[in-house]
């Protein structure tokens, strides 16, 4: 009975698994550094909505990271270069994300936002480069058996690090400051860089052939994507990567925004957002697995994209109701739920789509395609959006936007085209 008990649970405690873990820690909170938090910091130092907004544009490294991906395949760095292609890039990379984090935490609103602009890019481009790493890592350290609980893992790590990060940060700032809050979470940075030092180089990493002259760079350079473009209906499942999370990512970008109007404090955003959606999310990246497990990859996705996209009406019901903390747990409970089951999900499917050769070049590509449109859309119009139309009207028109890459991702499932761009990363041969 014990050992019955026991079967679901032994796959996440896998030394790949549990790495893909702490690897999600380190690249989450990069990303709620220059996210919510800054977006808190800015919003108490009277940065107007637009401004605030504005520095989405920020994320766009995450989105732009595949133009670079190819060096972090390709290039190998001098000194600890020796010590493997993906662990150099790791420790150096992890470095920087320090070094920026700091940078950001000195920069004061009120001296300079140009400062703060510059060092929210700063934080950008480095933190979307340790994602190209540590993605690639994840992937290669997974066998394909692996895949779906590594991703669920990999987003149980993203959450504790975002989670963990923003919450200390909040919490700090309200004692020491916002710049003693942004040292304290460089250390974030950490976890990833030791899994680096014990799990070694990862077994399934594929060196491509090293260019020569400039021909062969350049040829070094286009050849993942060409190689992802000669597949068979690849191009519809880029237009769905491109459309699927515009909705998600238009609604998660502002709802700092929100809970400020709507009268929380610190301790009560630290609670609620960061506390109940941690708990929340840990139980949709639960019920993602054993769906991924029951559904298959295809109907759990279709599942989990459904699900996201309904949850942005929740806000619109937080916005209409106001200042109320059970419809804040709720709205934030029901969104990290859907968050959750498609963080095992559609990472998963993303993962399986890779060709080994160039594991960093292409999940790069396709992740940042997941968000690009998202996040140019907030960057420049949700801001004024919600000051046209209101808190309720636009969380309305995130939840129509997500429709599109439902009714994509049914047709992809009807006609095939949703298995015909696999690539060697899902297959158990390779």
């Amino acid at each position: 009975m014990t050992t019955r008990w026991a079967d679901p649970v032994r796959p996440y405690l896998e030394r790949a698994p549990l790495a893909a873990l702490f690897l999600g820690i380190s690249s989450g909170f990069t990303f709620a550094m220059i996210g919510a938090t800054l977006t808190t910091r800015l919003a108490q130092h009277g940065i107007t909505k637009s401004a605030v907004t504005a520095f989405a544009l920020t994320f766009l490294a995450y989105n732009f990271k595949f133009l670079w991906a190819p060096l972090v395949d390709n290039v190998r760095l001098p000194v600890i270069g020796r010590f493997g292609q993906r662990r150099s890039w790791l420790w150096l990379v992890g470095a920087l994300c320090m070094a920026a984090v700091a940078f950001l935490g000195i920069a004061n609103p009120d001296d300079s936002l140009l400062v703060v602009a510059i060092a929210a890019i700063t934080l950008g481009v480095a933190g979307a480069t340790f994602d190209i790493v540590i993605d690639a890592y994840r992937i290669e350290l997974l066998e394909p058996r692996q895949l779906g609980v590594g991703s669920g893992m990999s987003q149980y790590g993203w959450r504790i690090g975002a989670a963990a990060a923003g919450g200390l940060a909040l919490v700090l700032a309200a004692r020491v400051g916002w710049t003693g809050a942004y040292l304290a979470c460089a250390v974030f940075a950490l976890p990833a860089m030791l899994v680096g030092v014990v799990m070694g180089e990862p077994a399934r990493h594929r060196e491509p052939a090293r260019p020569h002259g400039v021909v062969e760079a350049l040829v070094a350079y286009f050849s993942p994507l060409v190689e992802f473009l000669q597949r068979q209906g690849a191009l519809v499942v880029l237009l769905f990567v491109l459309i699927h999370k515009i909705g998600d990512t238009l609604a998660n970008l502002t709802l700092r925004l929100l809970f400020k109007d709507l009268g929380f404090t610190n301790d009560e955003v630290a609670f609620y957002d960061v506390g109940i959606g941690f708990v929340a999310l840990l139980v949709g990246i639960f019920v993602g697995g054993i769906l991924y497990a029951r559904l298959g990859m295809k109907r759990s996705v279709l599942a989990s994209l459904i699900l996201m996209a309904v949850s942005n009406l929740s806000f619109a019901g937080l916005a209409a109701a106001g200042h109320s903390n059970p419809g804040m747990a709720a709205a934030v409970g029901f969104e990290n739920f859907a968050s959750g089951i498609g963080g095992v999900t559609v990472v998963a499917y993303l993962s399986a789509l890779c060709n080994l050769r160039f594991t960093a070049t292409q999940y790069a590509l396709l992740s940042a395609l997941a968000s690009i449109a998202g996040r140019f859309l907030t960057g420049t119009t949700a801001g004024g959006l919600i000051e046209a139309i209101g808190y309720v009207n636009f969380y309305l028109l995130t939840t129509l936007i997500a429709l599109p890459g439902v009714v994509l991702f049914w047709f992809m499932i009807r006609t095939g085209l949703a298995d015909l761009p696999a690539g060697s990363a899902g297959k158990e041969s390779d």
